[in-house]
């Protein structure tokens, strides 16, 4: 039986009482295994830099969700709210693994969190109230309905023609998830949009380097990821570049 591509998948740090953890989300994980079919390897964010080696072992960098915000000073802002929560140290992590993972020819897949910090990474900034900011609708989820109508299909998204998305997805519009309050403002350098919702706002993002694979989306495609067949397109695409990349490795 041939060996699964490994992706490596950096944490978030928890304070769980008075003692600090190393997060992962569980639906992550089971996504990158049940619809990628790769092996997912959670990575401790705050040694991450300290174990770069990770990157010549490994054949993809994932990034999740997040509760927490990347702090405003990344991209050179105020903190507009003092209750956000706020993940330093995944910051640190992530923001330099993005262009490292590149620079190694590493396939790279983020979600919610993930594609903000793929814009940040690449010098574009971010809204930190996408609801209260003039001409863009709210796309936060209702957080007392159950989790299957948060994660329910919220509203469509307009895919870029000829963009890998809607290869993927067969159509130049579908219905996506939204669960986010933070969204992109300026677009980073070097990124190409693959869609946005009917409101303007980007939705999701790649690399214009046409030998590098970046692919990023503000939704959540690991929510019963098998179920959905645009969302299974999503990871199945990536771990098609993961696969081959431990092919070249190897």
């Amino acid at each position: 039986m041939p060996r699964l591509a490994k992706v490596a998948v950096p944490a978030d740090r928890k304070m769980i009482g008075p003692h600090p953890f190393q997060s992962v989300g569980e639906k992550y994980l089971r996504a990158l295994h049940e619809a990628a079919g790769v092996w997912p390897l959670p990575l401790p964010s705050p040694w991450a830099l300290d174990t770069g080696q990770w990157l010549d072992e490994v054949d993809g960098l994932f990034l999740t969700g997040s509760h927490s915000n990347i702090e405003p000073r990344r991209f050179g802002a105020g903190v507009v709210d003092p209750g956000f929560l706020h993940d330093p140290e995944r910051d640190e992590a992530t923001l330099s693994l993005i262009p490292m993972a590149l620079q190694r020819g590493l396939p790279v897949f983020a979600v919610c969190r993930g594609l903000q910090e793929v814009n940040v990474a690449f010098g574009g900034s971010l809204l930190q109230k996408v609801h209260e900011t003039t001409g863009y609708a709210d796309h936060r989820e209702d957080t007392a309905q159950p989790l299957e109508v948060q994660y329910a299909p919220a509203h469509p998204v307009n895919l870029a023609e000829g963009g890998w998305l809607a290869g993927i997805a067969g159509s130049t519009r579908v219905e996506v998830n939204s669960l986010h309050g933070q969204g992109i403002e300026r677009l980073g350098r070097d990124l190409l949009v693959e869609a946005r919702a009917d409101d303007g706002l980007i939705e999701a993002v790649r690399h214009a380097d046409p030998d590098s694979y970046l692919l990023a989306v503000q939704w959540h495609p690991e929510w019963r990821a098998t179920e959905n067949p645009f969302y299974a397109g999503t990871f199945r695409h990536f771990g098609d570049a993961c696969r081959r990349h431990q092919a070249r490795r190897r």
